[in-house]
């Protein structure tokens, strides 16, 4: 019988194979090399210097758009590319968001709707963190109902002419490319925006208090002139940016899985060193009942992205167990740092240690890609056959 080990206590490392084990190792082993010792002062700082740097080593590794056929991308399986996730996430929801962002959002929306020339145009420098790019959905007035954006492209003679504006847009600020979405008198239309073009701004949103290891921007088209070219020819309709959104949430169930595992790990530790009453508080039952209850939900939801890893590489998955896997995953993670921050008591709001870094940043992980309320009505449609959503 093998034994238990404390932090692999249902021996889930014995469902991966030793390729998906080097992947994770090889990822793991690059955020405690390139985040890590840094993490604090950039978090504090609110800053991520060095990030066209950070990028290229991310291609280099083969994490961006990793999951993805072709075109200088890693063709990684969906449960390794889940794996890099945690890992990135583990060490900060910064870094694994500029990677979702890039690949899951940017990229995918070009390799899955684009033409074969908008691909090799942008794929191969985005694989290689020598392009950035950014995804622009979501609306200063408008988050949760897609459908009513207001930014709009007309056709002039063979053009088009994209005005509006987007917010809260990971990488816009560095993005050489933008994906945006927008009204046309068609329906709803991707496009593919050089940052360059004349009228296209990206200002950098300042003053956060979460994410704050993350360039987040506004986009602001001011009649922005595109060739016919730069539409996306693949996709009309919401369909397209919410299958976008699909794929990234999917990173989204591991890379919490992350953020709760690097915050359990530091409870633990601390519980075992941490010394009052003359004993080490681990030794308390109600500290006991803390990590129990943490390292539960933590393993269930790694399980649970593990399953639906598995379910998306055998092309099964769908949209609402994606939703299941947001919603428990990131709700649990949440809960797993704020269990933490108790066991570290005052030293757990200090930046010395990961846990107030992480909750914090799951709060805006809670909101983007779908909020806790429209997930809970995906599934409330799922389960019951009638539509809450309006």
């Amino acid at each position: 019988m093998s034994a238990f080990l404390p932090l692999d206590p249902l021996g889930i490392d014995e469902l991966l194979g030793p390729e998906d084990l080097a992947i994770r190792d090889t990822v793991r082993d690059w955020a405690a090399d390139r985040v890590l010792p840094h993490i604090a002062d950039w978090y504090e700082s609110g800053e991520l210097p060095g990030i066209r740097e950070l990028a290229r080593e991310l291609g280099a590794l083969g994490a961006l758009g990793m999951s993805l056929e072709g075109y200088g991308c890693a063709g990684a399986s969906a449960v390794q590319y889940g794996l890099a996730c945690l890992e990135l996430e583990a060490a900060d929801s910064g870094i694994r968001s500029l990677v979702s962002v890039q690949g899951s959002l940017a990229m995918y929306a070009i390799w899955k709707y684009g033409s074969e020339e908008q691909k090799q145009r942008w794929l191969p420098g985005m694989a290689a963190g020598e392009l950035i790019g950014c995804f622009g959905l979501t609306e200063p007035d408008v988050g949760s109902d897609p459908a009513a954006m207001r930014t709009y492209a007309k056709r002039d003679g063979t053009d088009w002419v994209l005005s509006g504006r987007k917010m809260w847009i990971t990488n816009g600020s560095v993005a050489a490319v933008a994906v945006v979405w927008a009204q046309t008198d068609e329906g709803i239309r991707g496009f593919a925006v050089p940052t360059d073009t004349p009228g296209f701004s990206a200002p950098e949103i300042k003053h956060k208090w979460s994410l704050r290891a993350s360039v987040t921007s506004e986009l602001i088209m001011d009649e922005v002139r595109l060739p016919a070219d730069a539409v996306l020819p693949g996709v009309t309709g919401l369909k397209g940016p919410l299958g976008c959104l699909s794929h990234a949430r999917y990173g989204i169930i591991w890379g919490s899985m992350g953020a709760a595992r690097a915050s359990f790990e530091s409870a633990l530790d601390y519980a075992k060193t941490r010394e009052q009453f003359g004993k080490p508080i681990g030794g308390f039952q109600l500290t006991q009942a803390k990590l129990a209850d943490m390292a539960l939900e933590l393993h269930k939801g790694i399980l649970l992205a593990h399953h639906l890893g598995r379910r998306m590489d055998a092309g099964t998955l769908r949209p609402e167990q994606i939703s299941f896997g947001k919603l428990n995953n990131v709700r649990e993670a949440i809960e797993i740092c704020r269990t933490a921050r108790t066991i570290l008591g005052a030293n757990g709001i200090s930046l010395e240690y990961p846990v107030m870094r992480h909750a914090t940043n799951l709060e805006s992980v809670l909101t983007y890609e779908g909020t806790v309320e429209m997930h809970q009505l995906v599934l409330g449609k799922a389960l019951t056959g009638l539509d809450a959503f309006r």
